[in-house]
Formats: structure tokens, sequence, C-alpha cells
């Protein structure tokens, strides 16, 4: 039962760990960094930003909290001084909303500045979806494309728990309020119910990339159905513009931008580091807890 326990609360014990283990190096390192750098880091970094005309995003791991992407995104379209955007891009999906919220972002600023995004790694589902109203999509000879569908999985933890003594009492007001439960297997309805939702997604998932990429809906099988692409795969089914490395997707936006100097912007290094510390946290411990909708 302890180990049964454990595992269950898991997600929790391993963000409070990770906490209580590294929260004075962080603020150690934090400290460090003012001194060693101190003012004069940061008026080379707004020299820097005032020249600056290209600006590159990253967008790596899961997709779940996505407000510091999205910040990047609104503050790179305000900036009169950046005229082109470069998304980088390594994420294997996840949840559906903020992959919708990232897409349109991402069209709104193609509708001031160009946006090329590069799949430096991985560009699938959600994080594929969140690329699509880029002006181009260019994807490394090693990138892995495509995975476009809608997933919602849970468990059914019916039996263990008759085993070790657990059942569960349910007060609910509402026909499909306990609609994906872990404690039960799903009533026949439950599952005609969370499959529509899960058509529905799908359909917008398809319809978007359709429009985003000039393809035809009725053709999804083709470019969709969840199938991963090679690059020069996703290429030939309309997924990807070119299969090439990133130092050809700085000169395409340093075109479609006209720049004649181009000068990439480049990120605090505190910054930088503390993103480096959030991102491999949140890979490891957080699509551990996550179940719901997942573009993914």
């Amino acid at each position: 039962m302890f180990n049964f326990f454990k595992k269950l609360f898991y997600p929790i014990i391993a963000v409070l760990d990770f906490i209580t283990k590294y929260f004075k190096t962080v603020v150690f390192l934090t400290i460090v960094y003012f001194i060693v750098y101190g003012t004069g880091n940061n008026s080379e970094n707004n020299n820097n930003y005032e020249v600056a005309n290209l600006q590159k995003i990253v967008l790596f791991g899961p997709i779940l909290d996505v407000n510091k992407t999205l910040e990047d995104i609104q503050k790179a379209k305000e900036a009169d001084n950046i005229k082109g955007v470069l998304l980088e891009v390594n994420s294997p999906g996840g949840a559906v909303a903020p992959s919708v919220e990232l897409a349109y972002a991402i069209k709104e600023l193609k509708e001031v500045k160009p946006v090329v995004v590069y799949a430096s790694g991985v560009i699938a589902s959600g994080s594929y979806y969140a690329s699509i109203w880029a002006n181009e999509i260019i994807a490394n000879p090693g990138s892995m494309v495509g995975s476009i569908g809608v997933i919602m999985q849970g468990v059914n933890t019916e039996e263990l728990m008759a085993k070790i003594g657990i059942s569960t009492q349910t007060v609910k007001a509402g026909k499909y309020k306990e609609s994906g439960t872990p404690t039960r297997k799903w009533f026949d309805y439950e599952k005609e119910q969370l499959q529509s939702i899960i058509d529905d997604t799908y359909n917008m998932f398809i319809s978007d990339v359709a429009k985003a990429r000039g393809l035809k809906v009725e053709n999804h099988k083709n470019f969709a159905d969840a199938k991963v692409f090679t690059s020069r795969q996703a290429k030939v089914v309309g997924l990807v513009d070119e299969v090439a490395t990133i130092s050809y997707a700085k000169e395409k936006l340093e075109k479609l931008s006209k720049v004649e100097y181009p000068i990439w912007k480049k990120q605090d290094k505190f910054e930088k580091f503390i993103d480096k510390i959030i991102n491999e946290t949140v890979s490891k411990v957080s699509m551990t807890f996550v179940n719901s909708l997942k573009a993914y």
C-alpha cells in the first residue's frame, strides 16, 4: 500500500524534492551572477536589444505552461527594431489549449513581421500545431515531424484498489460528471462522449493544418492520422517547406525580413540560465501527472 501511494504522489514529491535540493543553489548562483556581471552586463544587453533586428525564440519540451513563450512572442511583435522572428522547435507536443494559443500568437505575429520555424529535433502534434502559421517551416534532416492527432488516456485501478482494500465514494450531479475516472472501467456512454471531444478537436486540428499549409482536409489521412514522418517524408506530404540546417533557416528569415545587415538579439545570460533549469524540471516531472486532453 505504501508503494501505491508513493507512486500516486510521485509527481508532487518530485517537484518538492527538486525545490528542496536545488532552491538554495539557484539563489546562490543568482547572487553570484549579479556580483560578477553587475549592471554593466545589463547595459550591454540593452544596447544589443536596441541594435538587434532579428530574434530567435525557442519552443522546447512538453507544451504545458506557455506564458513565457507567449510573452516573448508579444515583445517581438511590439518591438519596432525586430524585423523577423525565428522559432526554433524541439518539442513532442503537449496540451491542446496552450498549443492552439501558441499557433494563433504566431499567426498574429506573422501579420506584422515574417516568422520562420526551424525544427531542430522533434516537431510533433502540439508543437507542429503551434508552428503551422509561420511563413515557412524548415526541418533539420534528422527531425521527426507530424503525429497530427489527439489522445486522452486514463488508467483503471479498480482491481488494484480491490486487492489493497480501497474503495471510492462519490456524490455527483450530472450524468457525465465522473467521465474519465481512474477508479473503474468507463461506461460506454462515457466513452462515446469522450470520443466526441477527441473527434471534434481532431477535426479542428486537421482543418487548421490544411488551411495554414494549403492542403485539402479530405486528404488528411495522407498528412495526419497521427503518422510520424521523417523530414523528407514531411516535405513530400506538405508539412514542411525545406529540409535544411539552422544556418539556412536564418538566411531564409534574413531574406524575408529584408534586413541589410542582420543582427540577432542575444538572450540575457541569466535569463537563459533560469530558462534551462525550468525547462529541464518541467520536462522531467510535469508530464507524469498530466491526465488531460493532449495533442501529443
